[in-house]
């Protein structure tokens, strides 16, 4: 008789990186005989993909570890790996502390995962993938590490130096996802707008854009852009190609002059005002996102009330909001935490707050507008959805009563008339299917 394939789930945490080498992975098991794709509550064999980022994030990463290793001593689970960032940076320790677990891997050990669950690695399906978000959405990963010296970033420490993919291969991947009726194409990286540097000698983020553009995939969205010497030939690229959405992730992080130097962020105040001003004057429909970080060390409350102002003024359409997290081995560890964890959340807190006011009411501008929706899910009584100017997970979302005279269906994009709103969602209704 033959054996019973052994079950596999892979249990994935932390950002969109992750996400996508989770989907690499698991296309790998799907190749391999012997192996049935499972979810984690009924699986032989768990593979943790963590996150070690900042604080918060490493210690969910070590409860979902012992969660696992719990599972292990009393249920079904047999064998509990651990793979990504935190595996990658503190391996060591994990041995040390959590014996349990049966193997512990970085960030570049797809062959020897494989291998030591007794699964063949095959180099001719690099590029596929079993994606894990919905299949109407997918995100493409365009290169790996980072060369920025930011000092609050363990990333570079982690999965390291700056390294594109060619876009001979991303290109290939991205038509792999086509194939697989992906509408919506999230590109990501450690920082985008360093694409091709180091392969072609300059940033060729726009001919990137332009050839996926030539795919026809419906919407495609650019995250992660950083700041300082940002490419600004992408702009006309953005601004003249229908699908490329009008959206920009900008993480700025801070914008007091002392914040950014210490920050090691490679850009001046002035020097971001004029950048937003040359995005909004050359794309004026442009929907920009940022990120911040409160309560760094030696922010006083001068600095945040300028950073509270710079938000106040700016206007951004998504916003996000972190409290600093003291991470050994970077530079900004040298420095006094000298911010009360207290403090750092009335920072996030107020900040959020603020952002908050401005999104209700650019939110409530909408209403009597029609707009193009994408369909995500059902909750309830409702279809979820996005529009253009949101990304998944993170953004804005669309909240459609679901009633008999439309039949809707996830993946389908619908052109809906927003009646209502709230601070962080709109709510619509069905027009007609785009």
């Amino acid at each position: 008789m033959r054996n019973s394939p052994k079950k596999i789930a892979v249990l994935t945490l932390g950002c969109s990186k992750n996400t996508t080498d989770s989907e690499s992975l698991l296309a790998q098991f799907k190749a391999s005989s012997g192996f049935e794709i499972s979810s984690p509550d009924i699986a032989d064999i768990l593979i943790i993909n963590t996150c070690g980022f900042i604080e918060d994030a490493k210690q969910e990463s070590i409860n979902t570890i012992l969660g696992a290793v719990g599972l292990k001593k009393d249920g079904p689970l047999k064998k509990v790996y651990v793979m990504g960032c935190l595996s990658e940076r503190y391996k060591s320790d994990l041995e040390t502390e959590m014996p349990e677990v049966d193997g512990y891997f970085g960030v570049q050990d797809l062959p020897n995962i494989l291998n030591s669950v007794g699964a063949l690695y095959r180099e001719d399906i690099l590029g596929e993938r079993e994606l894990l978000t919905p299949k109407h959405y997918a995100y493409l990963k365009i290169s790996e590490g980072c060369d920025h010296p930011c000092s609050f970033c363990a990333i570079p420490l982690i999965r390291g130096k700056f390294r594109s993919k060619p876009m001979a291969d991303v290109l290939s991947e991205a038509k792999r996802l086509k194939e697989k009726d992906v509408k919506e194409l999230n590109l990501i990286a450690q920082d985008t707008t360093y694409y091709g540097s180091d392969l072609y000698g300059k940033k060729t983020l726009a001919d990137l854009l332009c050839r996926l553009s030539d795919l026809d995939f419906t919407w495609i969205r650019l995250l992660y852009t950083y700041p300082s010497q940002f490419p600004l030939d992408i702009l006309p690229v953005i601004q003249k190609r229908e699908n490329i959405c009008n959206y920009l992730d900008l993480p700025l992080q801070h914008i007091h002059d002392d914040m950014l130097r210490s920050m090691k962020r490679g850009i001046t105040k002035r020097q971001t005002l004029e950048l937003i001003e040359r995005i909004r004057n050359e794309i004026p429909d442009i929907r920009l996102r940022s990120t911040f970080i409160v309560g760094y060390p030696n922010e006083t409350e001068a600095i945040f009330e300028e950073l509270c102002r710079f938000v106040e003024e700016t206007k951004f359409d998504r916003l996000g909001c972190f409290t600093y997290s003291h991470e050994e081995d970077t530079s900004a560890f040298e420095l006094p935490d000298n911010v009360s964890p207290i403090k750092k959340t009335e920072r996030q807190e107020t900040l959020m707050g603020i952002q908050e006011v401005i999104s209700a009411q650019k939110n409530q501008a909408m209403i009597g507008s029609t707009i193009r929706v994408l369909i995500d899910r059902f909750e309830g009584d409702f279809a979820i959805g996005r529009t253009e100017f949101d990304a998944p997970d993170v953004d804005n979302e669309v909240l459609i009563k679901v009633n008999k005279d439309h039949r809707i269906e996830a993946g389908q994009f619908y052109n809906t008339k927003i009646i209502d709103s709230e601070p962080f969602d709109l709510i619509g209704q069905i027009v007609d299917k785009s």
